[in-house]
């Protein structure tokens, strides 16, 4: 994958400059990242081309971030319930 699909705003690039960035602001970021990913892109690929082609430093907030993406589990979607699901 090509860098530049794997980070087409530059979010995850720009995230690594700022001083003293926070865990929050960077699963912020991380979201705003993956929705501005293609149709169709493997965001797991994605993850790991970024952590590679920047180099991430293994105590910055959005290595880390990145890291929890690439080892949580993604089981199938759960429904969730409410009023809807509830109607006769």
């Amino acid at each position: 994958m090509e860098l530049s699909e794997a980070d087409p705003k530059g979010l995850i690039r720009e995230s690594f400059k700022i001083d003293g960035i926070s865990t929050e602001e960077c699963r912020s970021i991380f979201m705003d990242w993956a929705l501005s990913l293609g149709p169709g892109m493997d965001a797991s690929e994605a993850m790991r081309t970024v952590l590679a082609a920047y180099e991430a430093p293994p105590e910055h907030p959005m290595t880390r971030v990145l890291e929890e993406g690439l080892t949580r589990e993604s089981g199938p979607p759960m429904r969730r319930g409410g009023w809807r699901a509830r109607r006769p």
